[in-house]
C-alpha cells in the first residue's frame, strides 16, 4: 500500500512537473538549480491557498522576465484538476486557489497516516548528535538547566520525525576542579555521618543536604578510615563515588521530565584516552595551534603577572578578541581544550552536531565552532556544527520572584517544580517562547485555565474533541468521511490550517527550532476554539447537530483529524494529549 502524499509535498511535485514541462517546451533552460523554489501558504490567506516563488527564483538565471515566466508557469499549473484559480502577484509570485475536494482529500490523508502524519524523510537517515543538559555532576538538576533540557529533547524528537537518526548525548564534566570541590564537600558529610559536628559548610563548598545520603553511605562502607587521612588518600575515591551518585540523581530528575539520553560521555575518560592530545596534533598540523604568551590581563603589570608560554588556538582568525589557551600553565587541559577534543570525538559517529548551551556561554561559540570546523575538515569529514543558546528562566509565584530552596542549598530544584505543576506544563511552557528570549515561569500562570496559558489552551482543544466524540458515541453517531462534501468554508479553513503541519515539521527541523511546533499548535487550537465558539450563538454550527446525523458525522471526522494533528504535535514536544480536563 502506497503512503499518501501530504498536500504541500504533492504540490511541490506539481510545480516541479510544470517546470519540467517548460524545460521541454524550451521556455526554460534545462538544469537550472531549483533548491530555492518554495511552495507555501501565502502570508495573506485572502490571496489564495498556496503560493510559489518559482518564477521569481528562476527568472534571472533563465535570462527572462519574472512575470513572463510566471504567466507560463501559471498556465501549466492551471491545468491541474485541483487548481480552481491562479493569480500572479507582485514581481512574479504565483498564488493558487484549490478546490474543496483537494482539502477533503487532505483530511482523508490525515486519517490514513494517523500517528505518522507530519513525519518526513527529509533527513535521509543522516545521524545528528544533539548534546543537551550536560550540567556539572555536582548536585540535582535545577530550573537553570530545565529550559535547555526541554529544548534539546524536543529538538531530538523533531529531528527523528523529519527522518534523521538522532544520538541524544550528555557530556559529564567529571575532570575539572568542580568535582574535586564535590569530593571535599562529600568528605564533610562523611565526617558528619560519623557523628562529628561540622557546623556551617565552608565557603566555596557545596552546602546542599542532597550530599547527606552519599556521606552516610561512605561512612557505612569505610567507617572512620578517612576521617583524619590526608586528602590524597581519599580524594579520587570520594570524587568517583560522588560523581556516580550525582549522575543517578540527575538521571532521575531528567526522567521526571521524560528525558532519557542515549550516551553519557565522560570528560575524565576522554582525557585518559588521549583525545585532547590528538586534537592538538590536528590543529598544529593546520597551524591553528602555536606556542605563545598571552597578553597581560587588564589592570595587571609584570610585577603581579608572570607571562607563561602556552599552546594557543588561533581564535582571532575566527573573530575572537584574543587567541585562547588549550592547556593551563600546570599542563592540564583548559575547558576549551577538552571541549574541542570532545566535539572531535562526537564527529566520529555523526553527520551533524547540535549543542544546546546556556546563553552565558555565548562568548565561546565562535572559537569552538572554528575549532570543530578545522578538526573535522582536517580529518577529511566536514561536519556541520550548530550551537543553540538558551536564556535563563526566572521563577515567579503570582508575579513575585520565588525564594531559593533551603533544602537544596541555593537553588530551586527541577524535581520540586515538576512535582508541583507536572511534566507537561513544564515542557510546553519551556517551548512557548523562542529559546533566545527571556522567560518568566510563574507558578500561578502556568496552571491557569485560560487562553493566555498555551499548554492549557492546546490540551483543552484535544480534550474538547475527545469529549465531543464521547457525547456523539452516546447518541449513537460515529465519525464518517461519507459526507465530507457537506463541510463548508469555515470547516475547510480548519483543514487548511492543519495541512500546514508536515511542512512546519520540516521547516522547524531544518532551522533546529522545536518551539515552532508549539507555536503552530497554539494557533491551530485557537482556530479550533474559534470555530467551536460559533456554535454558542449558532446551533447549526455545532459539531453535533442532532437533527442532521450526516453533517454531524462529517464534522466529527473533521474534529477527529484536528485532534490527530494536536496529538502528533504534542508527541514531538513530549507532552501528553489529555482527553479530560
Amino acid at each position: 500500500m502506497s503512503t499518501p502524499k501530504t498536500l504541500h509535498a504533492a504540490f511541490a511535485g506539481h510545480v516541479a512537473a510544470a517546470l519540467d514541462a517548460l524545460e521541454g517546451a524550451g521556455t526554460l533552460p534545462v538544469g537550472l538549480p531549483r533548491g530555492n523554489v518554495t511552495v507555501e501558504p501565502p502570508r495573506d490567506a485572502s490571496h489564495g491557498d498556496l503560493s510559489t516563488n518559482a518564477a521569481m527564483v528562476l527568472a534571472k538565471p533563465a535570462g527572462t522576465n519574472p512575470r513572463v515566466l510566471a504567466e507560463a508557469l501559471a498556465a501549466e499549473l492551471a491545468k491541474l484538476p485541483a487548481v480552481t484559480g491562479t493569480q500572479i502577484a507582485g514581481p512574479g509570485f504565483i498564488n493558487l486557489r484549490l478546490s474543496p475536494d483537494t482539502w477533503i482529500a487532505e483530511l482523508n490523508a490525515i486519517a490514513a497516516l494517523n500517528d505518522d502524519y507530519g513525519r518526513s524523510t527529509m533527513g535521509g537517515g543522516s545521524t545528528v548528535n544533539v548534546e543537551y543538559v550536560s550540567a556539572n555532576p555536582t548536585g540535582p538538576m535545577h530550573m537553570g538547566h530545565c529550559r535547555g533540557a526541554v529544548v534539546g529533547d524536543a529538538l531530538a524528537s523533531l529531528l527523528e520525525w523529519s527522518g534523521h537518526k538522532v544520538i541524544r548525548e550528555y557530556y559529564v564534566n567529571d575532570a575539572g576542579g568542580q568535582v574535586d570541590v564535590l569530593a571535599r564537600s562529600v568528605h564533610i558529610r562523611y565526617r558528619e555521618a560519623l557523628g562529628e559536628y561540622v557546623g556551617e559548610i565552608p565557603e566555596g563548598l557545596y552546602p546542599g543536604d542532597y550530599l547527606v545520603p552519599i556521606g552516610k553511605e561512605l561512612a557505612g562502607e569505610f567507617g572512620d578510615s578517612y576521617v583524619s587521612a590526608p586528602e590524597s588518600d581519599w580524594l579520587i575515591q570520594f570524587r568517583t563515588r560522588a560523581v556516580a551518585a550525582m549522575m543517578v540523581m540527575i538521571r532521575d530528575d531528567l526522567a521526571l521530565l521524560g528525558i532519557k539520553h542515549d550516551v553519557f560521555s565522560s570528560e575524565a575518560e576522554l582525557q585518559a584516552a588521549g583525545k585532547p592530545a590528538e586534537a592538538e596534533a590536528w590543529l598544529r598540523a593546520q597551524d591553528l595551534v602555536y606556542d605563545g604568551v598571552l597578553e597581560a590581563p587588564k589592570g595587571k603589570t609584570l610585577d603581579d603577572w608572570e607571562p607563561v608560554e602556552l599552546p594557543l588556538f588561533r581564535s582571532t582568525k575566527f573573530g575572537d578578541d584574543q587567541d585562547r589557551p588549550i592547556r593551563k600553565s600546570d599542563g592540564n587541559w583548559t575547558y576549551f581544550g577538552a571541549d574541542l577534543a570532545y566535539h572531535f570525538q562526537k564527529a566520529e559517529t555523526a553527520d551533524a552536531l547540535v549543542d544546546i548551551w546556556g546563553a552565558d556561554h555565548a562568548g565561546t561559540v565562535k572559537r569552538i565552532r572554528a575549532a570543530v570546523a578545522a578538526l573535522t575538515e582536517g580529518a577529511g569529514k566536514e561536519i556541520p556544527f550548530e550551537v543553540k543558546l538558551v536564556q535563563m528562566v526566572q521563577l515567579l509565584r503570582g508575579g513575585e520572584p520565588v525564594k531559593m530552596s533551603k533544602r537544596s542549598g541555593n537553588f530551586v530544584t527541577l524535581a520540586d517544580v515538576v512535582r508541583e505543576v507536572g511534566k507537561d506544563v513544564v515542557r510546553f511552557t519551556m517551548l512557548s517562547r523562542k529559546p533566545e528570549a527571556q522567560m518568566d515561569f510563574d507558578f500561578a500562570k502556568v496552571v491557569e485555565a485560560s487562553k493566555d496559558n498555551p499548554v492549557f489552551y492546546v490540551q483543552y482543544a484535544n480534550a474538547r474533541i475527545a469529549s465531543t466524540m464521547r457525547k456523539a458515541a452516546e447518541a449513537g453517531i460515529a465519525a464518517s468521511d461519507a459526507a465530507l462534501a457537506r463541510l463548508g468554508e469555515e470547516e475547510l479553513a480548519l483543514v487548511k490550517h492543519a495541512a500546514q503541519f508536515p511542512r512546519l515539521v520540516e521547516a522547524a527541523a531544518a532551522s533546529r527550532e522545536p518551539h515552532r511546533v508549539a507555536f503552530f499548535l497554539y494557533e491551530l487550537a485557537g482556530a479550533f476554539h474559534a470555530y467551536w465558539n460559533l456554535g454558542n450563538d449558532q446551533p447549526e454550527k455545532r459539531f453535533i447537530v442532532a437533527q442532521d446525523q450526516e453533517l454531524t458525522s462529517a464534522r466529527l471526522f473533521l474534529a477527529s483529524q484536528i485532534g490527530q494533528i494536536v496529538r502528533n504535535g504534542l508527541a514531538i514536544l513530549g507532552v501528553e494529549a489529555v482527553e479530560e480536563m
